[in-house]
């Protein structure tokens, strides 16, 4: 904390979402901070920007994965699983260990990244069995849960909603809102996806609306709190917007940003 003008004490604490593998901006992105907040979606499977990186192209290379991002962004849903499924077949290996170990050993990397104190919580991509072998002394990780941090009240709400992606960590509906009902009111209302507001789950690049929570919109109206912080959604029609009482911020595409958002009181 450093002082204010008036002699109080001040809190900054920086904010990342969809990291994506990008461990070396993750090591300086607490630096100046009280605390760093991760809203997740640390796995990088196929950066859509480069389809040369992740864990799809170093399996089947980047020929194979221009045409999986192809299919997915045309929303032809059931090829690209077809397309994926021949791929693996030729593979001849077991897929889910395959996957496992790649994502381990990017775990490995980005855990070590985390400064401390670290709060984060789970993306629609992440794997949350596997982050109590890599989450350090240093890092709290939170789901439906809360924690204060200067004064402050924050609540953590993990993952993503169902969708044709099939992503690793994806809930109903009625499991996600279970874990908004647990948090409560607080001040900052953390989670990696949007609230169901058309301007903030519409992805400009990608062209499609991305599945936001009508539950967390229903929270907000309901809770009031300061900030709601979220990711997900890589290019936002619109980043940030007032509803309510509440500052709804999306605080970045990490991955290809690099700089944590920042809030301070």
């Amino acid at each position: 904390m450093t002082p204010t003008p008036t002699g109080k004490p001040r809190t900054r604490v920086h904010v990342v979402s969809d990291v994506h593998g990008n461990a070396r901006d993750l090591a300086r992105a607490g630096d100046g901070a009280d605390a760093l907040v991760c809203l997740g979606d640390l796995v990088l499977f196929l950066d859509y920007a480069d389809h040369s990186r992740g864990i799809f192209p170093d399996l089947f290379g980047k020929e194979n994965a221009d045409r999986i991002v192809e299919l997915r962004t045309a929303r032809r849903f059931e090829e690209a699983r077809a397309f994926g499924a021949r791929l693996w077949t030729g593979v001849g290996q077991d897929r889910a260990a395959l996957i496992e170990k790649a994502v381990r050993r990017q775990y490995a990397e980005l855990f070590a990244a985390f400064p401390s104190p670290t709060y984060a919580t789970y993306g629609n991509v992440d794997i949350p069995t596997l982050w109590s072998e890599y989450a350090g002394p240093g890092t709290t990780v939170l789901d439906g849960q809360r924690v204060e941090i200067g004064g402050w009240t924050f609540g953590f709400v993990g993952g993503g909603l169902r969708t044709p992606m099939r992503t690793p960590y994806e809930l109903s509906d009625e499991e996600y809102a279970a874990k908004i009902e647990a948090v409560g009111e607080v001040d900052v209302l953390c989670t990696h996806i949007p609230p169901e507001v058309p301007e903030l789950v519409y992805d400009t690049v990608a062209r499609r609306f991305e599945r936001g929570s009508r539950a967390l919109l229903e929270a907000i109206r309901r809770t009031r709190p300061r900030y709601s912080l979220f990711g997900h959604v890589h290019q936002p029609l619109v980043s940030r917007m007032r509803i309510g009482a509440t500052e709804c911020v999306n605080v970045g595409h990490f991955a290809g940003r690099g700089r944590p958002w920042v809030l301070e009181w």
